[in-house]
């Protein structure tokens, strides 16, 4: 190899996977649960600050330089991207694992050996929480109580945790008005300083954080609207380096006529198409937006990308950039029954209701500062990410470490049947799956081996069990009647992911380090 290149082999290698694994677990894992810290996230310039307790969050914005450590920082990132909750639990499993697994290869067990045990545990782990999980989705009223009750677990170690059953019921509003399609496109969170987390509201259509042009209607009923994304003084003379020579002022008239003529062509062409709404992704400027008023057009200039698809989707339009075929306008134009200017504090907004798309929504968040709103968004992201999941896939499983003391005693009885040293593995398996309520209850400030022991013999005498922890009493409890549910996407996507980490990186037996890459000069 080249000179520079760095390795590191055998025992020196695995050490070094697990360290950094191991490091990047107990980084997050004290924000687990009901009871879980916050990270304050804070740039090499000091400039941005971030206040979070989201796994993947935190994880996506620290520099990672070990590669193991950099695996559980993905797995984090599929559980937010995929499922939307979990991302905490998934990096905390995986981590335990490889404890677990690091006490097993000092007894001289091969790494392979371990990954075998594991691969076994993990198996009948997934069994027990598929017979462990209850659907009600052929049950609409029992089934929106499910959703409530996961909204709530996902919200409870978030901010809005103090007004969790509010933010719930929006959540699972916004979801269910989807009716199973899954467009999470249809559904937009504006932020608005001001007032408090409990001000926030869901509104039925769209909102949009534009203004409406001088002199323009306020209100519009039965919307015919036109959206665009093109530029209204494309004709000027506006070319980089470009000069006008003339000899007289007239004919400088002449020309700025000349403009004005070409742009009251543009709008004659934008109002031949029949809409009393025009929305523009570029600026209309002074006297095209004159020109629309006179048609009685309202106009909306400047509206972002973003809100700009999202309005043609909701509105069933289309984005045009030339006006040529205005008798496709029933084909191109976007309708609804209602465009008004609303007031949100001391901003003006511009709401759209009665829209085609009849599941779109807006909510709402009003909050003290733009670092509380920002982590409301986060938390009420997942709050919907993991309800749509849980609409695809309607089944629910026990939170409150209910689950895991299911898994683990079945991963249990396995391994007493189990000969050789895979037995061992299974164990480990077990012992890491108990951890997750030990490190809810530690959180919470509890005994945590008093509360494992407790919910252990609990298991241990009951078949199918619903004991689990309850934070708010300190003590363990049946969580079916406390409400505590989960998705058992979630739950389960958490299981195979954190085992095929944990399996990656036993694997490595060898971590090679290029050689940065040299200058012309010599320098790095």
């Amino acid at each position: 190899m080249e000179a520079g290149t760095q390795q590191e082999t055998g025992e020196m290698a695995r050490l070094s996977s697990f360290v950094g694994a191991v490091a990047i677990a107990d980084l997050v894992k004290s924000t687990l649960g009901p009871k879980g810290m916050d990270k304050i996230l804070q740039s090499a310039s000091g400039g941005k600050v971030q206040v979070t307790n989201d796994g993947a969050t935190i994880l996506k914005s620290i520099m990672v330089d070990n590669p193991a450590a950099k695996v559980l920082v993905d797995i984090s990132k599929v559980q937010d991207e995929e499922i939307g909750d979990g991302t905490t639990s998934v990096v905390v499993l995986a981590g335990q694992l490889l404890k677990e697994a690091e006490k097993l290869v000092d007894m001289r067990i091969h790494p392979q050996t371990v990954i075998a045990g594991f691969r076994e545990a993990c198996t009948v782990a997934h069994e027990v929480l598929v017979q462990s999980s209850v659907d009600h989705g052929s049950d609409p009223a029992h089934f929106r109580e499910d959703l409530l009750k996961i909204a709530r677990v996902t919200l409870s170690s978030k901010i809005v945790q103090g007004d969790k059953d509010m933010f719930a019921t929006l959540a699972v509003d916004a979801v269910l008005r989807l009716k199973g399609s899954g467009n999470l496109e249809a559904i937009k969170i504006i932020k608005k300083s001001g007032g408090s987390l409990r001000d926030s509201r869901l509104d039925e259509g769209f909102i949009l954080e534009k203004n409406i042009g001088v002199a323009c209607p306020k209100r519009v009923e039965n919307a015919k609207i036109l959206i665009a994304n093109t530029s209204m003084d494309t004709d000027k003379v506006k070319i980089y380096g470009a000069r006008v020579r003339t000899d007289s002022m007239a004919k400088v008239a002449e020309i700025e006529n000349a403009e004005k003529k070409k742009m009251k062509d543009k709008v004659d062409r934008i109002a031949a198409y029949g809409g009393n709404v025009f929305i523009n992704r570029q600026l209309i400027y002074n006297y095209p937006e004159e020109c629309l008023a006179e048609h009685g057009i309202m106009s909306i200039e400047h509206a972002d990308f973003d809100n700009v698809e999202r309005l043609a989707l909701v509105t069933g339009g289309q984005i045009l950039s030339t006006f040529e075929s205005p008798e496709k306008g029933p084909e191109v134009l976007g309708t609804c029954d209602l465009v008004e200017e609303i007031m949100v504090g001391e901003d003006k907004l511009i709401r759209f209701s009665g829209v085609k798309l009849g599941e779109a929504c807006t909510i709402l968040l009003r909050g003290a500062s733009g670092h509380v709103l920002d982590e409301a968004e986060r938390s009420l992201h997942d709050a919907i990410c993991v309800l749509n999941t849980t609409v695809q896939d309607s089944r629910v499983v026990l939170g409150g470490g209910c689950s895991e003391m299911r898994m683990a005693k079945a991963v249990d009885a396995l391994a007493a049947k189990t000969p050789g040293k895979k037995s061992l593995a299974m164990q480990s398996f077990a012992n890491a799956l108990r951890t997750i309520p030990g490190i809810l209850s530690e959180n919470a400030g509890l005994d945590s081996s008093d509360i494992v022991s407790r919910m252990r013999a609990a298991h241990q005498n009951e078949d199918m069990c619903p004991s689990g922890l309850d934070v708010m009493k300190g003590d363990i409890g049946d969580v079916s009647e406390l409400g505590i549910y989960e998705s058992f996407r979630s739950k389960s996507s958490s299981l195979m992911s954190a085992m095929e980490a944990a399996e990656m990186i036993l694997r490595v037996d060898q971590i090679i380090r290029a050689q940065p890459r040299q200058r012309e000069d010599g320098m790095m």
